[in-house]
């Protein structure tokens, strides 16, 4: 099993939080984004998509950070990262992909690198356009998460995929010094994932390529 990974990837923090949770310590390989290495045409050849992170697993190649999570929850039984319920799984999958799909793909790294050199965004309104879109994706999930009682997780006591997806876009606020304080549940939330090795060896600080 090989990672192809990067220490300030959201998406790539993800997976390294639910290799974690599941024990598995794949070889690793760190394409720098913003030195470009993810359009290498070496790398190209690996994922067209020019992104990470990127799983192989013998001769298959696994990209999406929620696919290779999915595949390790399914192959992997324990820790389960999905609760028994249909409903349940419904309502956790709500939150992660409210992360990864509405939250996330509007504030990458492309994207923002297309604001300001295609469009001429200037840096502050570029950082406003990030922060924007942070606050608008917070304000839901923390009516959502309030709504649910019973442990200290998205979803109750243990983690499950909301946790390993909310945890990464939360460094990314902070990184950009979003306002935090109207959302006391993500953040309380965020507190009882870091006390779990397995989220806090993830961070992209503890990781052998950070700058």
């Amino acid at each position: 099993m090989l990672l192809y990974d990067y220490f300030r990837s959201s998406a790539a923090f993800r997976v390294r939080i639910a290799l974690n949770l599941k024990g598995l310590a794949p070889e690793r390989r760190f394409i720098h984004l913003r030195r470009g290495e993810q359009r290498a045409p070496g790398y190209l050849e690996l994922n067209p998509h020019g992104l990470v992170p990127m799983l192989v697993v013998g001769e298959r190649r696994i990209v999406q950070s929620l696919a290779i999570i999915e595949y390790l929850d399914e192959k992997y039984a324990a820790p389960p990262l999905l609760p028994v319920g249909a409903e349940d799984r419904a309502w956790v999958r709500s939150v992660a992909l409210a992360i990864a799909c509405d939250i996330h793909p509007i504030d990458n790294l492309r994207v923002l690198q297309y604001l300001e050199r295609e469009l001429h965004v200037e840096a502050p309104a570029r950082d406003e356009w990030y922060r924007h879109w942070i606050r608008e994706g917070f304000r839901a999930i923390e009516a959502q998460l309030s709504e649910r009682k019973g442990g200290p997780y998205c979803a109750g006591a243990t983690p499950t995929l909301a946790d390993v997806c909310l945890v990464p876009q939360v460094f990314n606020a902070r990184r950009l010094d979003v306002d935090l304080a109207p959302y006391p549940r993500i953040l309380a939330v965020h507190e009882a994932c870091m006390a779990v090795p397995a989220f806090a060896d993830a961070q992209p600080s503890r990781q052998p390529d950070p700058e």
